[in-house]
């Protein structure tokens, strides 16, 4: 399912929040345009997500990162009427896995909430993170901070919680609108590419082990360095 069937899907329906826009002419934006051209070719997944010759690794991570918000906020937009605080009490991920927020601002301390009010207070951190020119730089003059990398990874460890929630307790839903295969291919992208540059670890993984094994059957069995539990 090419990433044009995903977003002439998603764009019929609403959108969670505004979406997150590249400068035309920039930099980011060229490399924006090759990564969708290259998904809507129908390339193997597995390849789309690698480094373009001659790229620099930041650059195709914050690429990535601000088009996985934008399409994890289409898909959480299609079930965010049936994601109440009365029908998700939690941000969980079935019975194993409760999800507590904490930004070290206004909450200092890990603090539990429903899972709507989770998923803004989310959103919104993200959205504040790639909206910070000091952390993703607007201009290719402006170098990186050497706190990028690991902010990505937290970006996209909390960003990966949303399509554990809406798997496995709206995942009714998505079947209903048709909107499985489209989801399915989101979720693949982002797998292959979190794993490919190793920026989300396999116990954070852990909660769509058995359907990314189904979903994602050639997935690279090789682990790797950050698959040790953090600390």
């Amino acid at each position: 399912m090419a990433l044009t069937g995903f977003m002439e899907f998603f764009s019929k329906g609403k959108t969670f929040r505004p979406k997150k826009k590249f400068n035309p002419g920039t930099l980011r934006y060229s490399l924006h345009k090759q990564a969708q051209a290259s998904l809507s070719s129908g390339i193997n997944l597995r390849s789309v997500v690698q480094l373009p010759e001659g790229e620099e690794l930041n650059d195709w991570i914050a690429v990535h990162v601000v088009d996985f918000f934008n399409r994890i906020n289409l898909i959480y937009g299609t079930v965010s009427e049936y994601c109440t605080d009365e029908t998700c009490q939690t941000m969980s991920g079935g019975p194993r896995f409760e999800y507590l927020w904490e930004d070290g601002n206004k909450y200092k301390k890990p603090t539990a909430f429903p899972a709507p009010q989770y998923i803004a207070l989310l959103m919104d951190w993200v959205e504040a993170q790639i909206n910070n020119e000091t952390m993703f730089p607007v201009s290719t003059d402006v170098p990186f901070p050497r706190t990028f990398i690991p902010l990505c990874r937290k970006i996209l460890k909390r960003l990966f919680r949303v399509f554990v929630h809406v798997y496995i307790h709206h995942f009714d839903r998505i079947v209903a609108i048709g909107a499985e295969p489209h989801v399915n291919t989101c979720y693949k992208h982002f797998y292959y590419f979190v794993r490919e540059f190793d920026l989300v670890n396999t116990k954070e993984l852990e909660p769509l082990k058995e359907m990314t094994a189904h979903i994602c059957r050639d997935q690279s069995p090789t682990p790797h360095a950050s698959d040790t539990p953090n600390k």
